[in-house]
């Protein structure tokens, strides 16, 4: 599979409206697409822009096992990497937008790191690699 990638991973949310919201103003995500698929369903793509690679679908959860899910969906580990080019400005920009961090930035041998989470409690590392 030379060619191929991971482009989109899904992401159970509560509300469609509330999850792209948050996406977009506190983690300053372009909306790639909103598309109504009928039932009350919709195609929902954010991503941290527009050529960016790997996109989140934010699906809205169907049924209670779903519901079950959303703010859990890797068991309480980190289950989100978002990687910046300037650590200090984004996690400054993170915090003065509301972004709940759960530790200091802290530098690892491969990266200046720090997890924070989504408005459902979902894990992410906010992330500078080295080198």
């Amino acid at each position: 599979m030379p060619n191929a990638r991971i482009a989109t991973v899904t992401l159970v949310v509560d509300d469609y409206d509330r999850a792209i919201a948050w996406y977009t103003e506190k983690l300053g995500f372009a909306l790639l697409a909103d598309t109504p698929l009928g039932a009350g369903k919709r195609w929902v793509l954010v991503a941290p822009s527009a050529d960016a690679g790997a996109r989140l679908l934010l699906a809205k959860a169907d049924g209670a096992r779903q519901a079950e899910r959303v703010g859990d969906q890797t068991g309480g580990r980190v289950g989100f990497f978002l990687e910046t080019d300037d650590f200090a400005r984004d996690h400054a920009v993170f915090l003065a937008r509301g972004v709940v961090f759960r530790e200091h930035p802290r530098h690892e041998s491969y990266a200046t790191v720090a997890v924070f989470e989504d408005l459902y409690g979902n894990l992410w590392d906010l992330l500078q690699p080295k080198g």
